[in-house]
């Protein structure tokens, strides 16, 4: 079994937690793995935190199942919530989880448990939060039609006095949004939206504009790339899985799907609605889960389905991850021990705070010339993302003297990092 540990396992969970909560299983063969036990996890609501972690929110309830990766037979703890989580996410660092509450998006911090953020731009219920590879960014879509993207580093913010508000506004869904699926390169990524009122859209997260609309005959509530984005995979809500081609050279930005022998292709299998799709990275391999109750693995180029895994209910979440190291071993124990969830935006005004002893650090007034550190950082992450903008480089001259400002600029914020950690250091190593 440790051989897997190098590889990748397929994770899936569905809505009756008859046989157990979700459970683990060889991508290649089907054969269960693990299994974790304890209720059962809503759609879109089943996320690895760090790799440590499996954290499931619980159907119907308000609260957040924990479990410790390599301890399967044991519920770890519960994480309760202000109300029934719709959908859930962790960053692929680590350092944040996500949660859909409502309308509105709870973002907590790992390392302390504080609440960061509460998001209130949507205006029914959350049904799907992604994020980037890098962390940077997340989208959110809703029952509203609208998908949001926001620039972690701006909500994240000191200044509590403003309001974070969405990077961009993607409002060209008609019908709700069942599901996002966010491409790699991180800020210059591509995101999936797909939408009950029949179509899929990509977008491109640095600019909010919308490159491609793919309209087909039925609602569509499940959708991924491969992660070369030759393809896109849509879930249907009569079973069908249809494969769009990325890289044909006719693509128009609005197209309705039709099969060809150009890659616009359908895998036929499933008896009900698609609910989640997933690629393996080499590309090859799709995961499908369900409301059929059965789990999927399909040869990409043939179109064959090579097993199928059936569930005690309808599939609410299925994924092909990176075998975490500690899965398989269960001696093992996570670096960082998981902090009480805060339910306020200020723990210590409601008598809330998570015991930990932590502080917040904010420097003072002659160490941030021009705005604060977050805006600083901000700045510079807003210039690397506009990369591809002409008006950036423009003549070569323009170029050397923009780049010599952002070195400058680099070199302050380094200094104002020492500055604090030394400060920190300090305050930590000096004697009662």
């Amino acid at each position: 079994m440790a051989a897997h540990c190098s590889g990748c396992v397929v994770l899936s969970a569905d809505s009756a937690g008859q046989l157990f909560n979700c459970a683990v299983f060889d991508p290649h063969s089907g054969s269960e793995f693990l299994s974790y036990r304890g209720g059962n996890t809503s759609s879109r609501s089943l996320t690895v935190l760090n790799g440590e972690y499996i954290l499931g929110a619980q159907l119907g309830k308000n609260f957040i199942n924990v479990w410790e990766i390599q301890r399967k037979d044991q519920l770890q703890q519960k994480i309760v919530c202000p109300g029934i989580v719709t959908c859930l996410c962790a960053s692929p660092d680590g350092l944040y989880v996500l949660a859909g509450i409502a309308e509105a998006i709870y973002l907590w911090e790992m390392s302390t448990g504080n609440l960061l953020a509460i998001l209130s731009r949507h205006y029914q219920d959350v049904s799907c939060i992604c994020f980037t590879d890098d962390s940077s960014h997340f989208v959110s879509g809703g029952k509203d039609n609208l998908a949001l993207i926001w620039n972690l580093s701006s909500v994240v913010q000191l200044d509590s006095s403003r309001t974070p508000e969405p990077r961009h506004i993607l409002s060209r869904h008609s019908l709700p949004i069942t599901d996002i699926h966010c491409g790699l390169m991180g800020p210059q990524a591509r995101v999936a939206t797909a939408s009950l009122d029949q179509t899929v859209k990509v977008w491109e997260v640095s600019s909010g504009e919308m490159l491609l609309s793919v309209l087909f005959d039925v609602g569509i509530m499940s959708v991924t790339f491969d992660p070369c984005e030759y393809f896109l995979f849509c879930g249907g809500s009569d079973g069908n899985i249809f494969q769009v081609s990325l890289c044909s050279t006719s693509l128009s930005r609005d197209k309705t799907f039709q099969t060809d022998s150009d890659g616009n292709q359908v895998f036929k299998g499933h008896r009900n609605l698609v609910t989640c799709l997933s690629v393996s990275m080499d590309g090859t391999l799709l995961l499908s889960g369900s409301n059929d109750e059965t789990v999927r693995m399909w040869d990409v180029q043939s179109k064959q389905c090579i097993w199928s895994i059936n569930h005690k209910g309808p599939v609410t979440n299925a994924v092909i991850i990176p075998a975490p190291a500690n899965m398989f071993l269960a001696d093992s124990h996570p670096a960082v021990p998981l902090p009480r969830f805060s339910r306020h935006l200020n723990p210590s005004e409601q008598g809330d705070g998570t015991g930990s002893g932590g502080m917040c650090l904010r420097l003072g007034a002659d160490t941030q010339p021009e705005g604060t550190y977050l805006e600083k950082a901000d700045e510079l992450y807003s210039l690397m993302c506009a990369v591809t903008d002409k008006s950036v480089f423009g003549d070569g001259e323009n170029t050397k003297v923009r780049v010599s400002e952002l070195e400058e600029e680099v070199k302050t914020l380094k200094k104002i990092n020492k500055d604090l950690y030394e400060f920190s250091t300090q305050l930590l190593t000096k004697p009662n």
